[in-house]
C-alpha cells in the first residue's frame, strides 16, 4: 500500500487481517527508514502498530475520540490520519510535531508531552459527551508505565466511581522510558500471567445460565464463585476493585484477539479496562533488545546496524558530567544519594546506579513524589540529589515549595534539558524553571557558563548546608573546555567578568555566554567597548557588581534563554528600581510570551531573535543613549 496516499483511516474497515498484517510490516519499515534520518521515539511506535490499526479500525475518529497518553507513540496514529507524507519533516522546524497537535488534524483530540495526563482528559470528554447526550466511545490510551504516575490513579479512582462509559486501553510493555519500577508494575506482571481469568469467568456465565433459577439463593451462589474465581486466578483484581471490568491480557500485535477484545470492551456498560501487552520496538532488533530504554527516543542512526549517527570526539554531555561528578563526590560521602522520576537513563545515573545500588532510587514516573522523597532524605542529615528535567520539575511545583524550600532542606536539584531543547517542541522546553523557582525563599538558582565550571557548581552544591540549591544545565554536549582535575567552591552569589567594558554590560549566563562574547567582539571592532558578566547566580545574585554597574549609569543588556516574564532581567529591574535607581537603562532578551514549538536550537533562536546580531543591534542603541546622557 502506498502510505503517502493514505487520507484518513476509513480504508481500514473494508481490509482483511491478512492485509492488517502486511500493512503493519510496511508501517514498521516506513517509520524505522524515515526516522534513521530526523530521530525520534522510535520503540515505543513499532510497539503499538498492531493495536493503532486496531483502534482506527474497530473505532470512528474522530467522532470517537482515540487519546494518547505522553503523546509520543501516535506516530502510527500520524499516518492513518493523512500525515505519513510529511515524515520527512518529523520534529523538524516548522515540520510535523513529535506529539499529536490539534491543529495539525481533526483526529489528535488532545495534546500532551507529559505523561499520566489521557484518563483526566477522557474523563472530562465523557462527563462532555453525556451532558450533551451525544454517542461516542472515549478511548485513552495509557502505558503500563504512565499509570504509575500519581495523576493517572486519581483519575482511576473518579472514573471508577462515576462509571462513565470508557474504554481505557492499557498498553503494556514492561517499560516507560526505562525498566518499570513500584508495586503496581508487579500487579501488572502478576496479570500478564493470568490470561485464562476472563476466559474462566465468561464460560463460568455461560454455564450457569444453562441452570434454571432457583429463587435468589442460586444467584447470590453464582456471584460469590464468580468473585472467588477472581481472587483465586488474578492476584488483587486490582482494577475490578476500582470500579472496571478487566479484560484481558491481550496479545497486542494478534489482530484477531485485538478485534475480539475490542468488540467485546464497546458491548460492556461502564468503564473497561484492556490490557494489552505489546513489545517496544517490535520488527526492528537493536530496539526490540533494548532493556534499558536507549531505544525509547534517539537521533538519527544507521538502519543496517543500529548503530547511531554521532558526531565524533564530541565533549561530553552535560547530563553526564553532572552525574559522574556526583557519582565522584559519592565515593567520598556515603550521605549523596540519587533520586530520579523514571529517568536514569535520560539523566545518565546509570554508572551511579551501578556503584551504588543502595543510596539510588528510580521512583518512576512520579516527580512530585521524587521531590518530597528528596526531602524526607534531607530531613535525616542525607545529601539528596535530584535528577529530573525541567519540563518535568514543573510537575513538581508545589513540592519544591512546600516541602523542600520552606523547610529550607539542604536537596540539589539537578534541572536538566534547561533552556531549549528543540526537537521535542513545546512540552518540552525548560524555559519556565527560572520564573516558577525565583520567587520562592530559601533557594539558591545557579547555571554554569562551561563544563569545568559545572563540576565545581556540583560540587559547592553537595558542600552547601544552608537550604535547598539547584543548578540549571542544558540539552547536548559540553563546550569542550579543559577540566580541572580537583573540585573547588565557588561563593554562593557571586558573578564573574568575562570581558572589561566601559560603554555597555551584558549580563547572562549559561548556553547564551558565548552569543554575549561574540556581539561584543564585533562591537569592540566598531569603538564600542561591552563588558561581558557572567551572571552564574540567578538567585541570590551579586548585588554588588550589579550596584555598581548602576552607579556608573551603565547601561544594561539581560539575555537569558528562559521566559522573559519572571526571569532574570525581571530580577534585575526589581533590584534597580528597589535601590531607586528609575532612570537606569536597562533592556532584556529572553523568550517571548508564547510556546516555542519544535525544531533545531539554531533555527528557534533566529525566529525569536534570540542571536548575537540581535545583541550587537540592541548594544548599539544602548551605548548611544550613554553617550547622549554623558
Amino acid at each position: 500500500m502506498d502510505l503517502l496516499s493514505i487520507k484518513n483511516p476509513s480504508f481500514l474497515k473494508g481490509l482483511t487481517n491478512n492485509e492488517l498484517e502486511k500493512l503493519s510490516e510496511e508501517i514498521r519499515q516506513f517509520l524505522i527508514e524515515k526516522l534513521s534520518v530526523t530521530g525520534g521515539h522510535i520503540g515505543p511506535n513499532l510497539g503499538v502498530v498492531e493495536l493503532t490499526i486496531a483502534l482506527h479500525k474497530c473505532f470512528n475518529s474522530p467522532q470517537d475520540k482515540i487519546i494518547w497518553d505522553v503523546g509520543h507513540q501516535s506516530y502510527v496514529h500520524k499516518i492513518l490520519t493523512g500525515r505519513a507524507s510529511e515524515f520527512d519533516t518529523l520534529r523538524k522546524f516548522k515540520g510535523l510535531c513529535g506529539f499529536p497537535k490539534r491543529m495539525e488534524s481533526e483526529h489528535d483530540v488532545w495534546e500532551t508531552g507529559h505523561s499520566s495526563t489521557s484518563l483526566s482528559a477522557a474523563m472530562g470528554m465523557a462527563i462532555a459527551r453525556d451532558l450533551k447526550k451525544e454517542k461516542s466511545y472515549v478511548v485513552p490510551v495509557i502505558g503500563d508505565g504512565a499509570l504509575t504516575g500519581g495523576m493517572a490513579l486519581e483519575a482511576l479512582n473518579h472514573i471508577g466511581h462515576e462509571k462513565k462509559d470508557m474504554i481505557v486501553v492499557l498498553n503494556d510493555n514492561e517499560m516507560s522510558i526505562a525498566p518499570n519500577v513500584g508495586a503496581l508494575h508487579s500487579v501488572l506482571g502478576r496479570l500478564r500471567t493470568a490470561g485464562k481469568y476472563q476466559w474462566a469467568k465468561d464460560e463460568l456465565e455461560n454455564l450457569l445460565k444453562k441452570v434454571p433459577a432457583v429463587g435468589g439463593v442460586l444467584a447470590a451462589t453464582a456471584e460469590r464463585i464468580k468473585d472467588s474465581l477472581k481472587y483465586l486466578l488474578v492476584s488483587g483484581i486490582f482494577f475490578e476493585e476500582l470500579g472496571f471490568t478487566y479484560l484481558g491480557p491481550v496479545d497486542g500485535h494478534n489482530f484477531e484477539a485485538l478485534f475480539e477484545s475490542l468488540g467485546h470492551a464497546k458491548k460492556i456498560s461502564g468503564p473497561v479496562l484492556l490490557h494489552v501487552i505489546t513489545k517496544k520496538g517490535k520488527g526492528f532488533s537493536p530496539a526490540e533488545m533494548d532493556k534499558v530504554g536507549t531505544w525509547h527516543g534517539t537521533g538519527p542512526y544507521k538502519t543496517d546496524t543500529g548503530a547511531f549517527v554521532k558526531p565524533l570526539n564530541a565533549p561530553p554531555a552535560w547530563s553526564s558530567l553532572v552525574s559522574e561528578t556526583v557519582r565522584k563526590l559519592a565515593r567520598k560521602d556515603e550521605r549523596i544519594v540519587a533520586i530520579t522520576p523514571a529517568m536514569p537513563v535520560g539523566s545518565k545515573l546509570e554508572g551511579f546506579a551501578r556503584e551504588f545500588p543502595d543510596r539510588m532510587f528510580d521512583v518512576g514516573i512520579a516527580e512530585q513524589h521524587a521531590a518530597t522523597v528528596a526531602a524526607g532524605l534531607a530531613t535525616q542529615g542525607m545529601k539528596p540529589f535530584l535528577a529530573i528535567y525541567s519540563t518535568f520539575l514543573q510537575r513538581a511545583y508545589d513540592q519544591v515549595v512546600h516541602d523542600i524550600c520552606r523547610q529550607n532542606l539542604n536537596v540539589f536539584i539537578g534541572i536538566d534539558r534547561a533552556g531549549l531543547v528543540g526537537a521535542d517542541g513545546e512540552t518540552h522546553q525548560g524555559v519556565f524553571d527560572i520564573a516558577f523557582l525565583r520567587h520562592v525563599p530559601n533557594i539558591v538558582l545557579m547555571m554554569p557558563k562551561d563544563e569545568n565550571e559545572g563540576q565545581h557548581m556540583v560540587y559547592t552544591a553537595l558542600k552547601y548546608d544552608d537550604g535547598p540549591i539547584a543548578m540549571r544545565f542544558p540539552r547536548g554536549n559540553g563546550l569542550g573546555v579543559p577540566m580541572d582535575e580537583t573540585f573547588h567552591s565557588i561563593p554562593i552569589g557571586t558573578w564573574e567578568v568575562l570581558k572589561e567594558g566601559e560603554d555597555a554590560a551584558i549580563l547572562t549566563f549559561g548556553t547564551t555566554i558565548p552569543m554575549a562574547l561574540e556581539a561584543a567582539a564585533q562591537l569592540e571592532k566598531q569603538g564600542i567597548s561591552i563588558k561581558v558578566i557572567n551572571a552564574r547566580f540567578i538567585k541570590p545574585f551579586d548585588e554588588k557588581v550589579l550596584l555598581n554597574l548602576l552607579k556608573e549609569k551603565m547601561p544594561i543588556l539581560t539575555i537569558e534563554e528562559a521566559v522573559l516574564q519572571g526571569g532574570f532581567g525581571s530580577a534585575v529591574l526589581e533590584f534597580a528600581n528597589n535601590q531607586g535607581f528609575y532612570d537606569a537603562v536597562i533592556d532584556r532578551m529572553g523568550i517571548p510570551d508564547r510556546f516555542i514549538e519544535h525544531g533545531d536550537v539554531d533555527s528557534l533562536l533566529d525566529e525569536i531573535g534570540l542571536t548575537s546580531r540581535e545583541v550587537v543591534r540592541r548594544l548599539t542603541i544602548l551605548a548611544r543613549k550613554k553617550q547622549r546622557r554623558a
